[in-house]
């Protein structure tokens, strides 16, 4: 669930148009936009504290078969919270939906992965180590 809330509404989109048929579904409860306070910690053994509030979309159906998707995304995209949960309910189904939905979102979690890989890159090449700086320090 967790890789189909940080996929973007475009990639959900050409996966869902890329399904051999769409699924019929009906709203358990439709898609809606609200707050989330997110809380934040210094460090392990530190008091958390509220960071701030965040916009978050959440929603669920039930495909014509019974089986249920949910989804809780970042923002307020709403088509991107309902295709997300779509996904949810394809990938509990146990036919050829479910093995393509499972295809879809393996190449999702791929492609995030190599995203948070190259962020984590781009901010290592800037880290500075302070303690060689001041071991090249010249004497008076």
């Amino acid at each position: 669930m967790a890789v189909l809330a940080r996929a973007s509404r475009d990639e959900l989109e050409q996966a869902y148009l890329d399904l051999p048929n769409a699924p019929a579904y009906i709203w358990l409860r439709p898609p809606e936009s609200g707050l989330v306070l997110v809380r934040g910690r210094t460090g392990e053994t530190e008091a958390s504290f509220n960071l701030g509030e965040v916009t978050t979309t959440r929603c669920a159906l039930k495909l014509i078969d019974g089986t249920t998707g949910f989804a809780f995304t970042l923002g307020r995209d709403q088509r991107q919270a309902e295709l997300a949960a779509l996904f949810d309910a394809l990938l509990q189904r146990g036919d050829e939906t479910a093995s393509a939905s499972l295809k879809v979102v393996s190449e999702f979690e791929h492609a995030q992965s190599l995203r948070r890989d190259l962020k984590s890159r781009k901010a290592a090449s800037t880290k500075v180590d302070f303690f060689a700086m001041s071991q090249a320090r010249e004497p008076d």
